[in-house]
């Protein structure tokens, strides 16, 4: 057995020349076995041994047995010990979650506070071909995909199960053949929770009923998944770098026409992808999630959203598709009084030039896209430059009557966040440019313009602002 390890070691990368391994001990036949078994590797590859110990506060004097042999077995192995006692029971109630994922995050927490005390490294657990097998079975019960039945890997993050491939069996031959002390956790035994009743119950009679092979078919299926999983995720990959339009911490814009061509399986891939690429777990999202993003995005409906947990939002933008974290882009109402002259605002990456004109002084060559003029007589009060509010309207050039501002961004695609951030140019009265777009039909030269207000719109670098 203890080849075999060595080999999955070497194959999978799972251990370098100076890693910190935290290897979760907890005095059972399983723990125990990897920790010889890397004792006795370490004469191959140089690597240091930490062994932590959890005492979980549901065993009472039997789990302080355990704890008092695990710190026994360590010392007696001259290795570094670490223990902590958690109420698994208590945190799972606060925290809404089963006793047993609240076992499995705190023991996780403890795992790597150990790691960060040392400078990184990573965490060994002694998962085998048998709860490789319970983990499976669950998760068919509960419906999963693929991805659900490749179950566990050999190397995930910064977690290591160099038995995945070897049985329990195995493992007790091994216990047997080299007399590793060992102690027994009766709660194993006891159908009390959710894998337990799989152990106990389901695998036995699945075994005696229809496959007496169960535990190396479930092995086979597991690694049959892996493969397929594998090559669909990097599928989904290079398809979501293909659709990719914009992508940060907070928010990820993908092309909707390239989304709407992949078929429907590479698509929920997609938006699984795209929300871990944001808030890094999956955890907490739901097949309904996905289905109605997929949905949504099909449809192509702009201005509609789907809520997701985790603060996210997921939404169409004309030919963009969106998934962005809640109020990030929500930008302040501003406004401020213009003067004749340069005008520099603090908060913006432009500038504006205000002047005013004799007509003649006006020639074609002059009329650039950055520049608007504008009949400094029908101009009413003091200028100002502001953002949208609730009600505007404007008739914008070429029109007679006047058109809701939200209209004209509608009718002009301008997505939702621009349309926020677009200033707006206004005299006591009325819009007389939506800066970028359209100006005021009301403020335009006629052939009886004398005098005639310039406005130029100067993009600024960074540095200048």
């Amino acid at each position: 057995m203890q080849d075999k390890i060595l080999n999955n070691i070497l194959e999978n990368n799972l251990i370098c020349n100076q890693d910190n391994i935290v290897l979760g001990v907890s005095g059972g036949p399983d723990s125990m076995a990897l920790l010889y078994a890397l004792l006795d590797i370490r004469q191959d590859i140089d690597f240091n041994i930490i062994v932590a110990h959890v005492n979980h506060g549901v065993r009472g004097d039997e789990a302080l047995r355990d704890q008092a042999f695990v710190e026994q077995k360590a010392n007696e192995l001259g290795l570094k010990y670490y223990t902590r006692d958690v109420d698994m029971i208590a945190y799972g109630k606060s925290h809404k979650i089963s006793a047993e994922e609240a076992g499995r995050k705190l023991r996780y927490e403890f795992f790597r506070d150990i790691l960060r005390a040392h400078n990184g490294g990573k965490i060994a657990l002694a998962h085998n071909m048998n709860d490789q097998a319970e983990t499976l079975l669950m998760r068919i019960i509960r419906g999963t995909g693929i991805d659900g039945l490749k179950g566990m890997d050999f190397a995930n993050d910064d977690i290591i199960r160099p038995l995945l491939n070897i049985s329990r069996q195995e493992i007790e031959e091994y216990i047997e053949d080299n007399k590793i002390e060992t102690v027994l956790d009766k709660t194993n035994l006891m159908p009390i929770y959710t894998r337990n009743k799989v152990r106990l119950e389901l695998i036995p009679y699945l075994e005696d009923k229809f496959n007496p092979n169960l535990i190396k078919t479930l092995w086979r299926l597991s690694q049959t998944a892996k493969n397929d999983s594998d090559f669909l995720e990097s599928y989904t990959v290079d398809r979501y770098l293909d659709s990719l339009i914009y992508g940060d911490n907070d928010r990820i814009v993908l092309s909707l026409n390239k989304f709407r061509q992949l078929d429907k399986s590479i698509q929920n891939r997609l938006v699984i992808y795209v929300i871990r690429e944001i808030v890094k777990v999956f955890q907490g999202f739901s097949e309904e999630h996905i289905s109605s993003v997929v949905s949504l995005f099909n449809l192509g409906l702009t201005g509609k959203t789907v809520e997701l947990p985790k603060n996210l939002v997921a939404r169409v933008d004309y030919e963009y598709l969106i998934i962005e974290k809640r109020f990030k882009n929500a930008i302040k109402s501003f406004v401020y009084e213009l003067r004749i002259g340069y005008n520099q605002f603090d908060d913006f990456e432009f500038a504006l030039d205000i002047k005013i004109m004799n007509i003649d002084d006006i020639e074609k060559k002059d009329k650039l896209p950055n520049i608007k003029y504008f009949d400094y007589d029908r101009i009413k009060g003091t200028l100002y430059i502001r953002n949208r509010r609730d009600g505007d309207r404007f008739i914008p050039l070429g029109m007679r009557g006047s058109k809701k501002l939200k209209d004209f961004f509608i009718d002009s695609k301008i997505s939702r966040e621009e349309r926020d951030k677009t200033p707006l140019i206004l005299d006591e009265d009325n819009i007389i440019w939506v800066v970028d777009y359209r100006i005021s039909e009301l403020y335009k030269m006629t052939k009886n313009t004398r005098r005639v207000l310039s406005i130029e719109y100067i993009s600024l670098p960074k540095e200048e602002k």
